[in-house]
């Protein structure tokens, strides 16, 4: 049989907690826009915020953007308009971006951990280990292998034979769910290439887990607790961020079957695909003072010009 559509989990089946669910989202989206907007555009036009941590740092917040806005759109659809449909090709694409802007997030995430060891570590080396080419470098490796990862998965688990069904345990479409609904035992084809890809996926925790502590280290060492402040001030956004994904996606995708229930999945997928990049730019910002005075000169500039063109436009009438 041709499935032509899925069917995604929804958050409530009353009317009123469907509508709860949709102005919640739409708040989280809002938050993520917003605060990943003001990072992407205060980095891109503050000169001071021209250095390789905050290079990255927009690239993070793009990719946040790109992760929010793949999954969070049709389930409040779903929601607004009391239906569970979507459609093979949007599943699909669904699936292929969602892989992508997490995969290439992990990615910028590891390269980060990079920039601060070289900083506090090999202060000296910055400027040539980290020149604008090797930063342009590193994003486009991280970028392109997100898209090569989602590529491969998404065409190897839509390539199996599906038939248990179309109802997807997932309020978006993710890979294990829909390897549910295979019958066929090439599914194990695409479970060797997730176990390949949490490979890969501890091999750079190992590489983050082994820079910070070679980074440790180098901030015990300093005499000044100013210099000390300085420095966990840069790492601590960084591995907050890093804790809440690797820790939520970990437990989603490695917890026992026993305790498995489509409540608890909901929730868990909430706090590693929605929650993150609605948050981190608070994280990011709270600790930073370089990027809050950007963040407030930016606003500010919006709402002088905006006075000025208020002013000049009473003037002309």
């Amino acid at each position: 049989i041709s499935i032509t559509h899925f069917l995604l989990l929804p958050f409530a089946h009353t009317r009123e907690l469907q509508l709860c669910h949709f102005w919640l989202f739409l708040g989280i989206s809002l938050a993520a826009l917003l605060g990943n907007g003001l990072i992407i555009t205060s980095t891109a036009c503050d000169q001071h915020l021209h250095t390789p941590m905050y290079f990255f740092l927009l690239n993070l917040s793009l990719l946040d953007l790109g992760c929010i806005l793949t999954t969070v759109p049709k389930s409040m659809a779903n929601s607004l308009w009391d239906t569970r449909a979507i459609s093979y090709t949007g599943c699909a694409a669904q699936l292929f971006f969602f892989v992508f802007f997490m995969s290439a997030e992990y990615s910028v995430l590891t390269i980060m951990s990079y920039d601060r060891y070289i900083a506090i570590c090999k202060p000296l080396h910055y400027g040539t280990l980290l020149g604008s080419r090797a930063c342009v470098h590193m994003a486009a490796a991280a970028w392109a292998s997100g898209f090569l990862n989602a590529l491969l998965h998404t065409a190897n688990t839509f390539s199996l034979p599906l038939c248990r069904g179309n109802a997807v345990e997932q309020f978006f479409c993710e890979i294990p769910p829909i390897l549910k609904l295979s019958c066929s035992h090439s599914y194990l084809r695409e479970v060797g290439l997730l176990v390949l890809g949490f490979s890969s996926a501890i091999g750079c925790f190992v590489f983050i887990v082994g820079s910070y502590v070679q980074i440790f280290r180098a901030v015990l060492r300093i005499p000044s607790e100013q210099g000390r402040h300085k420095a966990f001030s840069t790492c601590l956004p960084h591995l907050a961020v890093l804790s809440v994904i690797v820790s939520t996606g970990t437990f989603a995708y490695l917890k026992p079957p026993s305790i498995s229930s489509p409540s608890l999945d909901l929730v868990v997928s909430v706090l590693y695909s929605v929650v993150p990049p609605a948050v981190n730019p608070l994280i990011y910002s709270l600790r930073n003072q370089e990027l809050k005075d950007a963040v407030r000169k930016l606003v500010t500039g919006c709402v002088w010009t905006a006075i000025q063109c208020l002013l000049s436009s009473r003037k002309g009438c």
